[in-house]
């Protein structure tokens, strides 16, 4: 049974959470925090792949452990660091080990995390990883070799709606269907007036998008996204409710705007992918204030 996949297909508004592999062994903190905070609460939960360029724990390894306790993992996977014979081996393994769905993503550049003497790989790019997983799911390796027995991961892919110009993004997106992703979660959205134009735009693709929620911890950190992250635009006015709310009441804030967000694009997506950023806990109150479950 594939839980996100059946969701997807029956059209139902979804909700997949996420969590960060620890940088080190010890998943006690982590796992606790997503069967308190997320199981049962959200359809699938990405682990994400040494993301920022940080080293942590493995993804599939984490995805391994959540499947084992009963909450259905997304393996990230980015094109960074591994060549294709590693991808489409990191690709086959966690089918193996019974994951069931994979996100195929870029990666941060390595400039942004804590190895910079590190090489990055980019063998494949996200199109080409995408068509990675569609061909082993058909039996063949990118080399044309047969497999001995094979996948059939629900593959998904990102997309960044404001991202300038918005055309590019749309022209990779369809490339990315036509490699073979069956979904997509999407960069942060914090303005919906802007996101419902790009979902207009899209719409004739017919496949699912889950809009990206990255809750706010602070007026620094939208700051900081706006200045440094591609795609990612937040209001002026938003940033003015984080500078206005005391340290204390800020994950409260949080929840108010990411739930508020949630309410005015739910006519506009098949689900959302929320990222909490370690604010694990406040992930149950987001959806009782955005209306959900």
């Amino acid at each position: 049974m594939n839980k996100l996949k059946e969701a997807l297909n029956a059209g139902e508004f979804i909700v997949t959470g996420e969590i960060a592999p620890p940088k080190g062994t010890d998943t006690g903190k982590v796992m606790e925090e997503a069967k308190k905070y997320l199981k049962d609460k959200v359809c699938a939960v990405n682990v994400t792949d040494n993301q920022s360029s940080v080293m942590r724990l493995g993804s599939m390894a984490v995805c391994h452990l959540l499947a084992d306790e009963g909450i259905e993992p997304v393996f990230q996977l980015t094109c960074r660091d591994r060549n294709r014979l590693a991808l489409q081996s990191d690709i086959i393994s966690a089918w193996r080990l019974g994951i069931k769905n994979i996100l195929c993503i870029t990666g941060d550049h390595i400039i942004l995390g804590d190895h910079a003497e590190s090489k990055p790989v980019f063998d494949l790019d996200s199109v080409q990883l995408v068509k990675a997983v569609t061909k082993l799911n058909e039996g063949y390796d990118l080399a044309g070799h047969e497999l001995e027995g094979k996948p059939e991961l629900l593959c998904g892919a990102v997309v960044t709606p404001e991202f300038e110009p918005v055309e590019l993004q749309i022209i990779k997106m369809e490339k990315k269907i036509d490699a073979g992703a069956k979904f997509f979660q999407s960069q942060a959205i914090y303005e919906p007036k802007n996101y419902e134009i790009f979902m207009n735009k899209v719409a004739n693709f017919k496949v699912p998008v889950l809009a990206g929620i990255v809750v706010l911890k602070s007026a620094g950190m939208a700051k900081y996204m706006n200045e440094n992250v591609a795609g990612v635009f937040v209001p002026d006015g938003i940033i003015k409710e984080m500078e206005e709310t005391k340290k204390d009441d800020r994950k409260k804030k949080a929840v108010e705007i990411s739930a508020r967000i949630i309410r005015e694009i739910k006519p506009m997506c098949q689900g959302v992918h929320i990222m909490s950023l370690g604010w694990d806990d406040i992930v149950p109150e987001i959806l009782k204030q955005a209306e959900i479950g």
